[in-house]
């Protein structure tokens, strides 16, 4: 008897931009659904579906053809995704014409946390996103599930209403609790760090830009690397020699992401916090996409880092996967990301690695001499 699972498999509904399309699929795949067929559309904020009325007919038509006519029964679409916010009306608009669940770009992206956190406050963190996600749709949800009854005063929801938003509210009050217990314990160890002084580098960029990949190669470590998004969720920090001189802490952290919703940023943001006030920031760039990916992707990274108030000034770009372009591409990605002197590295051929640590040591050195300097002007 064979137990394997059966795949879920999805349609997924994004935006013909080329880019928004590709990522859309890599969050599918990642969350281990399988792509039964792909819808697009230029705008997805219609009010009753998020998508056009056509195009949900269309895709109820399918979705009718796959589940109830075709004889495999392994076609069968379980899911929707629409790569969007979409609010709890829309979902359950398109679900109930549709006859199958639907979910958008944030609950995929919850989905794929769940499925990759492994630490205690990487869960928790995921909890608090999780929490922020559902306060929204409380009230309308119920207002859905009560046959469009208001679920005000005087309603029969209301007190349902009431319990599921406070025990939100406890919830969420519980889950900051904990984080804060962890941000202490980083504190302590921050402290400690500032004692023995030994600098901090961190690995940031979008993901899957070959942080942990770097990291893997620079620590002899093996943490786990795939061609999924956010394989990494929490922050791994090891003791790396750069020099017979300098002795760093490097440590890796989770992937920016475009459209990546504010609450989610701010979910791991004591982390990402931590991270970002280290000595040396190598800010990850794979110099093997497209010119126009890159410079999305790059864009993005820095958006998140601005948000984030780090001082630029820290950020050092290193262009990875050297070994999959060639010099005049290379060239041409800092000429137009403005880019100047970018280290270019592989990790797969060791390219560029030796010049990496050279460029560390006297970067982490200076950058101690103008903090000494300012400690001594300040008095």
């Amino acid at each position: 008897m064979n137990s394997a699972k059966k795949p879920t498999r999805a349609i997924l509904v994004g935006y013909p931009d080329r880019f928004r399309l590709e990522e859309a699929k890599s969050l599918v795949e990642s969350a281990d659904y399988t792509i039964s067929k792909v819808y697009t559309q230029k705008y997805l904020n219609h009010s009753q579906y998020g998508l056009g009325s056509g195009k949900a007919e269309e895709i109820k038509e399918f979705v009718k053809e796959a589940n109830e006519t075709r004889k495999d029964r392994k076609a069968k679409i379980d899911l929707i995704v629409v790569d969007e916010h979409l609010t709890s009306k829309q979902m359950h608009n398109l679900s109930k014409l549709t006859g199958v669940r639907v979910i958008d770009r944030e609950r995929l992206i919850l989905d794929i946390f769940y499925s990759r956190a492994t630490t205690t406050e990487s869960k928790l963190q995921i909890q608090l996103a999780e929490v922020q996600y559902e306060m929204p749709r409380v009230r309308e949800n119920a207002k859905l599930t009560s046959g469009g009854e208001r679920a005000g005063k005087g309603g029969m929801g209301e007190y349902s209403v009431d319990v599921k938003f406070r025990d939100l509210k406890r919830r969420m009050g519980f889950i900051k609790e904990k984080l804060d217990e962890a941000k202490s314990k980083r504190d302590l160890y921050h402290q400690q760090r500032l004692k023995t002084r030994m600098p901090v580098v961190s690995l940031v960029g979008y993901t899957s830009a070959g942080k942990t990949t770097l990291f893997n190669l620079l620590t002899a470590e093996n943490k786990e690397i795939s061609a999924s998004l956010f394989t990494t969720l929490s922050t791994t920090t090891r003791s790396l020699v750069i020099d017979q001189n300098t002795t760093i802490l490097l440590t890796d952290t989770v992937g920016f992401i475009s459209r990546l919703p504010t609450y989610m940023i701010d979910a791991f943001k004591s982390t990402l916090e931590e991270s970002l006030a280290a000595d040396l920031i190598l800010l990850l760039v794979d110099s093997s996409e497209e010119l126009d990916d890159i410079r999305i992707k790059y864009v993005s990274c820095w958006d998140v880092l601005k948000e984030l108030k780090v001082d630029g000034a820290k950020v050092l770009v290193l262009l990875t996967k050297h070994d999959g372009t060639d010099a005049q591409e290379i060239d041409t990605i800092a000429v137009e990301l403005q880019i100047p002197n970018p280290l270019v590295i592989s990790s797969k051929s060791g390219y560029g690695i030796s010049r990496l640590k050279q460029t560390i040591g006297p970067r982490i050195r200076a950058g101690a001499r103008a903090i000494a300097a300012e400690r001594v002007r300040a008095g």
